[in-house]
């Protein structure tokens, strides 16, 4: 699929708010994948509470730059998971070096996509000049159950993601190549920059929106943006809340990998986090059963037509 132009880069920022006095600057993503419009939603409120917030708290401050931006948006205007290709699969070296080489009418959907995104981010961190760039990038899956953060091997990365009162996914970039925490750091960058991904419950669920917002303000005040007496506990008492009886950190110890060819069929009622015994029937295929590899839990089992994972499979880490 060629488009003919670029979208303008407002059509894509979802909310800005500069602070009175430096910081961080604090990139939200939403929809990354199109059928995900949660992400954008609470984006979008959390622009507005910002704004307000200084008249209803005149001792409120806000250090640094909010910055909300729509991933995908092709594919969110037509609530499709993607177009022609999964966005958040193609942040590799490889795909980016081709994007910047061709020209916009040899782009795909997806790849048109990245570049005016990266470029969206590389134009504010040149007008802002920011010390450091966080980036969370805000997500929901097809089934229901636990939430859960994903952090990279940087400490600080992991150290945000255990904040947002969520289990933490450790192991999961090994399984999986091109997502935005592959890409988004300091490798990348002319500045100092960790990126977490936050999946705050199922796609339509509206809870899924407040979750995200919290992940939001407890990020915020995390990296300083905001101070902790300006947040009230309920943020944390939702996240914690929807998170009581599940670990702390898990590692991934099984991707599988499916092709549209594959037929793949998840059996039907399984959710974020549930137990699952090695040798339990999981999905079916035209390559046949699909049985459980190891004792563990299930993450992510695949609930909608595009994807290039049925599920995953985690384990505890103990200690934590």
């Amino acid at each position: 699929m060629i488009y003919i132009r670029g979208r303008k880069m407002t059509d894509r920022i979802i909310g800005k708010h500069q602070g009175v006095e430096n910081g961080p600057l604090l990139i939200c993503i939403g929809a990354m994948h199109g059928n995900e419009p949660a992400g954008v939603r609470a984006i979008d409120l959390m622009s507005k509470m910002l704004e307000v917030e200084p008249i209803t708290n005149p001792a409120f401050s806000f250090r640094g730059t909010f910055l909300g931006l729509v991933g995908n948006t092709r594919a969110l205007h037509l609530r499709k998971r993607f177009l022609s290709r999964d966005m958040n699969r193609m942040f590799t070296p490889e795909i980016i070096e081709k994007i910047k080489h061709k020209g916009i009418f040899e782009l795909g959907s997806e790849e048109l996509e990245i570049k005016e995104l990266i470029d969206c981010i590389e134009t504010h961190i040149k007008q802002i000049q920011p010390d450091r760039v966080i980036l969370l990038d805000l997500h929901t899956t097809s089934s229901s159950g636990g939430i859960f953060s994903i952090a990279t091997d940087d400490k600080e990365s992991i150290d945000i993601a255990m904040e947002l009162h969520a289990p933490v996914i450790v192991g999961l970039l090994s399984g999986i190549k091109g997502t935005t925490l592959h890409y988004f750091n300091s490798r990348n960058f002319d500045v100092p920059i960790t990126a977490v991904t936050f999946e705050s419950g199922q796609h339509q669920e509206d809870l899924s929106v407040n979750r995200a917002i919290a992940a939001i303000t407890n990020c915020m005040r995390t990296i300083g943006c905001i101070r902790a007496e300006d947040v009230e506990n309920r943020h944390d008492k939702i996240l914690i809340e929807y998170s009581k009886d599940l670990p702390k950190v898990v590692n991934l110890v099984e991707r599988f990998s499916i092709s549209p060819e594959d037929k793949f069929k998840m059996l039907p009622d399984y959710k974020n986090f549930q137990s699952i015994k090695k040798g339990e029937l999981l999905a079916t295929s035209v390559n046949g059963d699909i049985y459980a590899s190891v004792n563990g839990r299930i993450l992510m089992p695949l609930y909608q037509k595009q994807g290039e994972e049925g599920f995953f499979i985690v384990q505890e880490v103990e200690g934590y």
